[in-house]
């Protein structure tokens, strides 16, 4: 197991921890290697009746690694990383989606962009008071594709317009409100609150709650393939527009459209 992903137990839980706190958590390429390595193992350990997905330090995800995205932006001749990329993350929010082990997000920190989506992909999810959520992808000229689904299927429509077109963030007790989290805890419960979730979960059989969510699956209202929403993730990163926004956003001055 890599070091950028911490696996343990904790009761009847597998408990996965991003370790990459120096960089907010962010999602590198390791780390997403590092993260479906992680999952896969969960779902062949007989020992962990469901997941708990937490962040090591003050965030849970910063979301994508964008000085890893400039970096290849900066040499046109690495597009295909580009394409890779979207559908290694994509396949990553799949495999947790559909992971047979029921999955408790416990969100300790700031979740933006690709880390909020992280979040809707587990089955529940409890936040520090402190959290927030987010997707400012717009603001840097990209497109939070291949989390909208997801993020649909949590808050309704009007409240993931809110978040997806105005780029603004929301505390945990507003993630509560509209339905992106099922709890806030304090810091020093989260795990602990975590832990007695898991222990509702082990109460059911594997087998009835890998085919609820087998059925929940299926009656999910996702349209678009894992490939397509890829596809229309990395499409923006290739464009003037998002390297005007990373340049922006680097330089810590307003993008050009602004």
């Amino acid at each position: 197991m890599s070091d950028l992903v911490r696996y343990d137990h904790r009761g009847p839980a597998a408990v996965v921890t991003i370790n990459r706190p120096d960089k907010r958590n962010a999602l590198s390429r390791a780390l997403i290697a590092a993260l479906t390595d992680a999952f896969r193992r969960a779902a062949d350990d007989s020992a962990a009746r469901c997941v708990i997905f937490t962040g090591n330090g003050p965030a849970f995800c910063a979301g994508m690694d964008l000085d890893e995205l400039r970096g290849t932006l900066v040499n046109r001749s690495d597009a295909d990383l580009i394409w890779d990329d979207a559908r290694n993350l994509s396949a990553l929010y799949e495999l947790i989606y559909t992971l047979p082990k029921p999955t408790v997000g416990a969100v300790n920190g700031a979740a933006v962009a690709g880390g909020a989506g992280l979040v809707t992909v587990c089955d529940l999810a409890l936040a520090v008071p402190t959290a927030k959520f987010g997707y400012p992808e717009v603001r840097r000229g990209l497109v939070a594709a291949m989390v909208m689904p997801h993020l649909l299927r949590h808050v309704g429509e009007r409240a993931a317009r809110w978040l997806l077109l105005t780029g603004e963030l929301i505390d945990a007790g507003e993630a509560q409100r509209v339905g992106l989290v099922n709890a806030v805890a304090a810091a020093d419960a989260l795990l602990p609150t975590a832990e007695t979730w898991a222990g509702f979960i082990a109460q059911g059989g594997p087998k009835s709650l890998a085919r609820t969510k087998d059925i929940l699956h299926r009656c999910s209202r996702q349209g678009p393939s894992v490939d397509d929403l890829a596809k229309a993730s990395a499409e923006p990163r290739l464009t003037d527009e998002c390297r005007a926004g990373l340049t922006a956003f680097f330089d810590k001055k307003p993008p050009p459209w602004v």
